[in-house]
């Protein structure tokens, strides 16, 4: 008998070689973790370099990544619109949410892997986020209206408000660092320069949209879900208003001779 292995052996160590090679690479090509909030630093990343090791084991493009991560995204999404919000449901809505969420992070670091993104897997990355953020909140306003006992419609003016600090805060930020990108003055003081404290990833952990996933776990405690959903909108409003203004005070140091408008 030949020594030589069957082909489906040489293939099953050949994806080993290239995850574990990819696990390699990925260990000295991580994102800063300076302003990162908890669950994306200590978990999602780690869960996403994971899911990027068996793509690239497996010969998967990221844009391939990015459509797996919009299906388990909008996947979830649908079921909080179209089932009743029970605990089985949050339990499945979340988990559908957090793997979105992680592939959301392993098209990032394949393409890393890979040696580098183009202009189309980001934009595209973008699209989907964007996406994704107005849905989810759209949906929690549909299962709100559709299930929930309320005596008035106040309720839904939280995941509208919601809604609007997520968008304005993603756009306003995008906006910010494509204009100092794109200017050719020095840039101004604090750009750049922020902490990568486990402290500080613990306090913005409320902004994480991993947290938002979780919250999705007590969906059928109706009233809990509400506080639990109401405080991360809270915390998100708050933030944006903070970032927002101190975008605005940033690129008017670009221009030193503008005062305040």
């Amino acid at each position: 008998m030949s020594g030589t292995p069957p082909t489906s052996a040489m293939q099953l160590g050949s994806a080993g070689a290239r995850f574990y090679a990819a696990r390699s690479r990925l260990a000295g090509a991580q994102k800063s973790n300076a302003s990162v909030p908890a669950y994306l630093r200590f978990v999602n990343r780690k869960a996403g370099g994971l899911l990027a090791a068996l793509g690239y084991a497996v010969g998967l493009t990221p844009t391939a990544v990015t459509l797996l991560s919009s299906a388990c995204s909008f996947l979830g999404i649908a079921l909080l619109i179209l089932i009743h919000p029970s605990i089985a449901a949050g339990i499945a809505i979340s988990l559908f949410l957090l793997l979105g969420y992680a592939l959301d992070s392993a098209d990032g670091q394949l393409a890393r892997v890979r040696g580098g993104g183009t202009k189309a897997g980001e934009w595209l990355d973008h699209v989907v986020d964007i996406a994704k953020i107005t849905s989810l909140h759209s949906a929690v306003a549909i299962s709100l209206l559709r299930y929930f006992d309320f005596d008035s419609l106040w309720p839904v003016a939280i995941p509208v408000v919601f809604l609007i600090a997520n968008v304005t805060q993603f756009f306003g930020m995008m906006l910010r660092d494509k204009l100092i990108a794109g200017g050719t003055r020095r840039q101004p003081a604090g750009v750049g320069k922020q902490s990568s404290s486990a402290l500080v990833a613990w306090v913005l952990l409320p902004l994480d949209h991993g947290t938002l996933c979780l919250a999705l776990l007590v969906l059928g405690a109706h009233t809990l879900f509400l506080w639990c959903y109401g405080f991360l909108g809270l915390c998100t409003a708050a933030f944006a208003a903070r970032s927002l203004s101190r975008a605005y005070r940033q690129l008017l140091a670009l221009d030193p001779g503008t005062q305040p408008g």
